[in-house]
C-alpha cells in the first residue's frame, strides 16, 4: 500500500506542476521519477484521484486535480522524489480539546488517515478536508503530549 500511496502522491505532484495532456505523457513523467506502471493502473489511479481535463492558459487540454485553484503550477518544480520527502504538514493549533492541523492542499485526508490508524491514546478522532484536519482530543490531555504522539505520524511537527 505504501508504493501505491507514493505513486498517487507523485501523480498529484506531477499534474499540479506540469501540463500533461495524455496518459502517455503522465506515464513517461512517472517513469522519469522511478515509477513503472501500466496504462490500466494509471487509469484507475486517475479515476481514484478524480482527475479531469481542463483547458490550460495555452488552450491545450491538460489533466487537473479537483479544486485545482489550490494547485498552482510552478515554473521550476523540484523532482517528485524530492517533493515526496517533504511532509504535507504546515501547522497545528489548539483550542480546548480541539486541534486544527493545516496541510498543503491534498494532504489532509492521508495525514488524518495515518493519525486515525496510529493507535493514539490521546486523540479520539479526526475529520479531514482538502488542507485542514480537525482533531478531537480526550479531555484533560496536555497539548504537548498530543504533539509528541503526532510526531510518530508527522515527523516535522512542532508545537
Amino acid at each position: 500500500m505504501k508504493v501505491k500511496n507514493s505513486r498517487l502522491e507523485a501523480i498529484k505532484m506531477l499534474i499540479s506542476s506540469m501540463e500533461l495532456g495524455s496518459q502517455e505523457e503522465v506515464l513517461q513523467a512517472l517513469e522519469k521519477e522511478g515509477f513503472r506502471l501500466t496504462q490500466a493502473t494509471l487509469s484507475r489511479d486517475l479515476k481514484q484521484l478524480k482527475v479531469a481535463k481542463a483547458a490550460s492558459m495555452s488552450g491545450k487540454y491538460v489533466y487537473v486535480l479537483p479544486n485545482d485553484t489550490m494547485y498552482k503550477r510552478v515554473s521550476t518544480p523540484h523532482s517528485i522524489m524530492e517533493m515526496l520527502q517533504i511532509s504535507g504538514f504546515l501547522s497545528i493549533n489548539f483550542s480546548g480539546n480541539i486541534g486544527v492541523i493545516k496541510t498543503r492542499p491534498g494532504y489532509a485526508s492521508s495525514i488524518a488517515y495515518n493519525i486515525d490508524n496510529s493507535n493514539s491514546t490521546n486523540i479520539i478522532g479526526t475529520i479531514a478536508g482538502d488542507d485542514t484536519i480537525l482533531i478531537v482530543i480526550k479531555e484533560g490531555v496536555n497539548t504537548q503530549d498530543v504533539i509528541n504522539e503526532l510526531g510518530n505520524v508527522i515527523p516535522n511537527i512542532r508545537g
